[in-house]
């Protein structure tokens, strides 16, 4: 009864916007958008275009109810907690199922981190997450990014090359584990669970969006097996117009909602903006310019840390040592 209620509400999920063929290109999104798929859940898909770098993002909505990326182990495992929808139920305990979401939680996201941001020119990247915001903050934005990651990885100059390897190796790993457990069934553990929906989203992620002469990728597709499996579940799982369980929709923003120059819609007469449309402008005007602003002193400030940096180190080098 619990499970019926739930699939009479409305839910929203709100996610980065979609590319490279992908419902929505993001590696975080992603995953979501297959579990409600998988699930079954009725839901409707907007995208936030204005702020690319929140950690809030994926969340799914529904009335008073959210939950968000960065709370209780992401949206999944909110939905999880909260009783929406559990596709684990007969999973959660069995030391496979874990150690499998672990690796790919883990080892699996952090290569897909280290591709997109380091491992390529950008591009992918760009597409995803600023080609909707002006050139320098975006790029601004681009280049602060990298600076986390290489933080969140443990990237320095001296261990740069070593990192790389060991990052590849254990997605190898990961990857040839993966490949004997599924084996050519349909699902890892015999039906659809919380695991099927967070590798399929990293293997469509890694097919799609990253380019052909990505390592990942290319070690990837040495798993036939992997890619049918990933294959064999993409119009079920993807296709958002093939189902009526899933309505994509654009909220109003400059990027989204502004008409081309030379397009039918130039000639129709010009609606009212509403004043949630209004605030909604006022709101992205103001972000852009404290993002921009943000940027700015973070780029300061890390400049003049370099430069101590570089004071410290030639101290050191007048000391003499006995």
């Amino acid at each position: 009864m619990e499970g019926a209620s739930e699939r009479e509400r409305e839910f929203t999920l709100v996610a980065r916007k979609p590319c490279f063929g992908l419902p929505t290109a993001c590696p975080h999104c992603l995953p979501v958008f297959i579990y409600l798929k998988l699930a079954k859940i009725p839901f409707r898909l907007d995208f936030n275009l204005t702020f690319p770098d929140s950690d809030q993002v994926p969340y799914v909505e529904s009335g008073a109810y959210v939950a968000y990326n960065n709370e209780k182990g992401g949206v999944i495992e909110s939905l999880k907690e909260d009783g929406i929808v559990d596709l684990d139920l007969e999973l959660r305990s069995l030391p496979e199922f874990i150690s499998s979401k672990a690796m790919i939680s883990s080892w699996l996201e952090e290569a897909i981190i280290y591709e997109l941001w380091l491992g390529s020119d950008g591009t992918s990247a760009h597409n995803i997450y600023y080609a909707d915001l002006p050139w320098p903050v975006g790029k601004l934005l681009y280049l602060k990014q990298i600076r986390s990651v290489k933080q969140r990885l443990g990237i320095t100059k001296d261990n740069a090359e070593r990192r790389e390897a060991e990052i590849y190796r254990r997605a190898n790993i990961a990857y040839e584990a993966l490949s004997i457990m599924l084996g050519e069934d349909d699902f890892f553990f015999g039906r659809p669970s919380s695991l099927d929906a967070i590798f399929l989203g990293h293997a469509h992620f890694t097919l799609q969006a990253l380019p052909e002469i990505s390592l990942l990728r290319n070690r990837l597709v040495e798993h036939g097996n992997l890619v049918r499996y990933a294959e064999k579940h993409k119009s079920e799982c993807l296709e958002a117009g093939s189902s009526s369980s899933s309505d994509m929709h654009f909220p109003p923003s400059s990027s989204a909602s502004a008409p081309r120059q030379g397009s039918k819609h130039k000639s129709k007469p010009k609606r009212e903006k509403t004043e949630e449309e209004k605030t909604f402008r006022k709101r992205a005007k103001y972000f852009l310019a404290a993002q921009f602003t943000a940027v700015l002193l973070f780029l300061t400030i890390m400049r003049r840390s370099d430069d101590n940096e570089l004071d410290l180190d030639d101290d050191d080098g007048d000391l003499d040592y006995e």
